[in-house]
């Protein structure tokens, strides 16, 4: 995967740090496949009003396409920095770098291939390349990585332990000639971690074949959130009990076995499209968590768990019901570019 010559991120002491660390900036980019969306005028709107949430905590780029831009400005806030760029669709989280740092605070990013959710929407030869261009436009180092995967597909701990599934890190729509343990071996030299837990994911969710960032996520070292469903009668119970299960007295790379806290999912019962309905698919910004609400009477307890489990953050939820008919949250359509603080340990 990376030749003699050009040192995995790992074997130069890079990791990928925990979402709770100081941000540069977060990365978004603007609905470009705008076929995708039955109504883009709203998506057009969900997106702004999550960019600009962001952007009242911390420094907000979006990447736009040209052609777009004029209008794309008519949504935002002056605090959002617009960047033309060429892009296929709008899920910087997926096709963005991976943001790295490394002891002597050096910034780097780690890139996979990317191949569209296992070639599921055409063209996104355009987000193949938008890692690289980030990095590029930032002048730092891009790690490249044959292995195609998605960043959706991790969550990192920042101490040397990655969590992933199997659903969708071993479909045979990603990597069909790779093994179990190459893509684990792959997934810790391109994050410099040390340990890959794996949980089953959902197969049944065709969209990206079960992201993580749908199930479960770090909230920090040794402590992890899981989307649980108490309807034993709801299709999806099963699935948050499988991956609840594979999480129990799981140990973590520093020999911890993981606390785990809960939030309930939200109603995936009448739904025909895989739309996203996660509560753990947020995102960390600088002292504010933004929550998805998708105008369900479940929308306050993601907001009351949250309070509990970041007393120190202000919790925001905005309303994105015409983004998770795309099939993703707001974690889905952000990427963070972590701050270059004392990295000291």
């Amino acid at each position: 995967m990376h030749s003699s010559k050009n040192k995995a991120p790992r074997d130069l002491g890079y990791y990928m740090p925990g979402e709770w660390h100081d941000h540069a900036g977060c990365w978004m980019a603007w609905p470009a496949r705008v076929n995708l969306w039955p109504d883009i005028e709203a998506t057009k709107k969900a997106y702004a009003d999550v960019a600009n949430t962001i952007a009242d905590f911390e420094n907000l780029k979006l990447l736009v396409l040209p052609s777009m831009l004029d209008d794309a400005k008519t949504y935002l806030s002056e605090k959002v920095e617009t960047i033309a760029m060429d892009i296929d669709d709008s899920w910087t989280r997926d096709s963005g770098p991976n943001f790295l740092l490394n002891d002597s605070g050096s910034l780097a990013g780690s890139t996979w291939e990317f191949n569209a959710w296992g070639n599921k929407f055409k063209p996104y030869d355009q987000d193949a390349l938008m890692g690289s261009r980030i990095l590029s436009l930032l002048g730092v180092k891009d790690f490249k990585s044959s292995m195609i995967a998605e960043g959706g597909g991790i969550t990192v701990d920042g101490e040397g332990t990655v969590i992933t599934t199997e659903s969708c890190f071993l479909n045979k729509n990603r990597n069909p000639n790779m093994t179990k343990k190459e893509v684990e071996d792959e997934l810790c030299k391109t994050l410099g971690t040390e340990k890959v837990i794996w949980i089953p994911g959902d197969i049944n969710e065709t969209g990206t074949d079960g992201h993580i960032d749908g199930i479960t996520a770090f909230i920090e070292p040794g402590r992890v959130l899981v989307e649980i469903n108490s309807d034993k009668s709801d299709p999806h119970y099963d699935v948050c009990m499988e991956n609840l299960n594979a999480l129990k007295n799981v140990k973590d790379a520093k020999g911890r076995v993981l606390e785990i806290d809960f939030i309930y999912e939200g109603d995936y019962s009448s739904l025909e499209f895989d739309e996203c309905r996660s509560y753990i698919n947020s995102y960390l910004a600088n002292g504010a968590v933004i929550v998805p609400g998708y105008n369900h009477e479940r929308d306050h307890l993601a907001i009351e768990t949250y309070e509990r489990i970041y007393p120190d953050r202000t919790i925001v939820q905005v309303q994105i019901s015409d983004i998770a008919i795309g099939g993703g949250g707001i974690h889905c359509i952000t990427q963070q570019e972590p701050v270059l603080t004392d990295m000291l340990k």
